[in-house]
């Protein structure tokens, strides 16, 4: 075979890793490997099913009904199910509930326990080395590294997540959001804030 034979022999991969996903998934699909309605389930699940959207109704719930707040700090896995989120990766979860006084950072140091059901798949940077490690170490420093200044009269406690607990950080409610419905305020609240590594920011 020449060389521009072999050149031509070849689909140039996509730079645009969307692209590549994309050819890669027809290629699994066309080769008999993934069964394309099993893949659609899949999907359908981590967009709509599992993910921080979920984390960020449990969170909008507790901001507007005392009731179900004190259920989730009383036994969080119960109080999430009764929004219908559970399962996998999120058997046993306690929520810390971040105040003016103190600030809860969630780390897992082993892995990457993270409770998925709620808060969806792991960002990269939690199951990196260096945040895994410097959480425990020099928390403060980590958050100032995420954008966070935390005062030095308010208490920061690092939880370790183990894959028989993980936790859900219940972040403080911003100011102004009095007037907020539910829904409004669900869209605040982020995955970063209810891992510990951000505060929820009014509209």
């Amino acid at each position: 075979m020449s060389e521009h034979d072999h050149h031509h022999g070849h689909q140039a991969v996509p730079s645009d890793p969307t692209l590549r996903v994309k050819a890669l998934e027809s290629l699994l699909v066309e080769k008999g490997l993934v069964d394309p309605a099993a893949l659609d389930a899949l999907i359908d699940t981590y967009e709509h099913k599992v993910g921080p959207r979920n984390g960020a109704r449990v969170v909008a719930r507790a901001w507007v009904d005392p009731a179900y707040k004190r259920r989730l700090l009383a036994d969080a896995t119960s109080a999430i199910a009764e929004l219908g989120y559970g399962g996998a990766q999120g058997e046993h979860v306690l929520a810390l509930e971040n105040t003016p006084q103190v600030h809860n950072l969630v780390v897992c140091t082993l892995c990457s326990c993270y409770p998925w059901s709620v808060l969806g798949l792991p960002p990269a940077w939690y199951k990196s080395a260096p945040y895994r490690s410097r959480a425990v170490i020099d928390p403060r420093g980590v958050l100032r590294e995420f954008g966070l200044e935390i005062a030095e009269d308010v208490e920061v406690r690092v939880w370790d997540s183990t894959a028989e607990l993980r936790y859900l950080v219940l972040p403080e409610r911003p100011a102004g959001t009095e007037k907020m419905t539910e829904d409004q305020l669900a869209s605040l609240v982020t995955r970063d804030a209810m891992v510990g590594v951000a505060k929820v920011k009014p509209a």
